[in-house]
């Protein structure tokens, strides 16, 4: 979900208002400055007074966003992200059934020693889904699991996706599912998981 604020950036070239975005692996920069920062290329981040400061490359960049928040940021830049079969609550004792391909290195990395094929035996299911079809065999693969089992739907995102993240939260929520919680997977995928609701439940 990250954090997000509307602040002053200060770069090596320009200054000016911006609408910062934390993200777990970047920094998403939109305003007078707009640019894509991967975590993994930041160094020397440190919260001083109102702003935090941080060095990519040769240019250093200061972001004004009050005491609080500042310290909140530099705490989260320098803390490193839990592996991502933490994020999903995968585990040798926790499996999970899957549909559509897994052919992201890093979700196959997450599942390595995790995947069932019997439904009765899975934790929760992770759906790789591209369009609506492969939405609708997710929903039903995930009805055979037991009660309360999460459906993991990973989906391509960015604004170049054709059925995002809009399109998988109206799909499952005209459906009876409620999304409560998001993970990113790689730079190219993100995960969102969805449970039914009470009256959904009682009316299946």
């Amino acid at each position: 979900m990250g954090r997000e604020v509307t602040c002053m950036c200060r770069t090596n070239a320009d200054e000016g208002k911006v609408k910062a975005h934390l993200e777990a692996d970047q920094i998403i920069l939109r305003g007078n400055t707009r640019r894509v920062i991967a975590l993994a290329t930041v160094s020397d981040v440190r919260a001083e007074g109102e702003a935090v400061h941080f060095q990519v490359g040769d240019d250093r960049i200061v972001l004004e966003m009050g005491v609080r928040e500042a310290a909140l940021w530099a705490a989260k830049m320098t803390t490193p992200p839990p592996a991502l079969s933490k994020k999903l609550g995968l585990s040798p004792s926790s499996k999970a059934l899957t549909v559509g391909p897994v052919d992201d290195p890093a979700l196959q990395e997450a599942l390595q020693g995790t995947v069932t094929r019997k439904a009765a035996e899975a934790k929760m299911l992770i759906a790789t889904v591209a369009d609506e079809d492969g939405l609708a065999e997710a929903v039903q693969s995930h009805a055979r699991l037991p009660d309360g089992a999460p459906l993991w739907i990973v989906y391509r995102k960015g604004p170049k996706s054709t059925f995002g993240e809009q399109q998988v939260r109206d799909a499952m929520r005209s459906q009876g599912f409620v999304d409560n919680k998001v993970a990113a997977v790689s730079a190219q995928l993100t995960a969102a998981r969805f449970s039914r609701t009470a009256s959904a439940v009682g009316s299946g």
